[in-house]
């Protein structure tokens, strides 16, 4: 039976949000495409028709979990409070990608890390538009250093067994950004 070109690409988006969430729940390697496609409610045999491969499956995935392009709506600082959110932290299969698949994507071919490299630049570039400060280096370099210590803090908070100390790295990394964003910027040469 033959599918319909709109429920090919329906079986694809499906195929990649639960591609998504299994990766970040469980890792890469962890996941095989038959957990995928069982997760997607199709057949394994089907799989072939959408990817070449897992890595294909890995950096679509990579894709289309960081494929925001436009500058958040809020804040850094509101964006800060909604990533180091207890809630967050706990959500490994609907998180971020980057704090659940960092560490793995050094072991992925190419296309994986050209894909999380690609969503690295936009991320750094849509941050840099809410970011604080005057001059555009400035605010560059508060985004760059806002979402290195988020995903940070997100990683550390997420390996604790200590439910107290991973409470603290959230709220004080919070603390620790809200206190950079009062600090006043120092004048800022355009770009270097």
């Amino acid at each position: 039976m033959r599918v319909s070109r709109q429920q090919v690409l329906e079986n694809k988006r499906t195929i990649l949000e639960a591609a998504g969430r299994l990766f970040r729940e469980r890792g890469f390697d962890a996941v095989t495409v038959t957990d995928v496609m069982k997760a997607a409610g199709l057949t394994h045999g089907g799989f072939y028709g959408y990817f070449k491969n897992k890595d294909d499956l890995i950096a679509r995935t990579l894709a289309e979990l960081q494929g925001e392009t436009e500058p958040p709506s809020v804040d850094l600082a509101t964006l800060a409070e909604q990533y180091l959110s207890p809630e967050h932290r706990d959500n490994f299969a609907c998180g971020c990608p980057v704090a659940a698949l960092a560490s793995e994507i050094i072991r992925q071919p190419g296309g994986a890390r050209a894909e999380m490299t690609a969503g690295l630049k936009r991320q750094i570039e849509r941050l840099s538009q809410v970011a604080p400060g005057s001059g555009q280096a400035y605010r560059r370099r508060a985004a760059i250093g806002s979402w290195a210590a988020m995903v940070g803090a997100l990683i550390l908070a997420r390996m604790s067994d200590d439910s107290e100390l991973s409470n603290e790295v959230l709220t004080e990394t919070r603390a620790w950004l809200d206190a950079q964003d009062q600090r006043e910027p120092k004048p800022d040469n355009g770009g270097s």
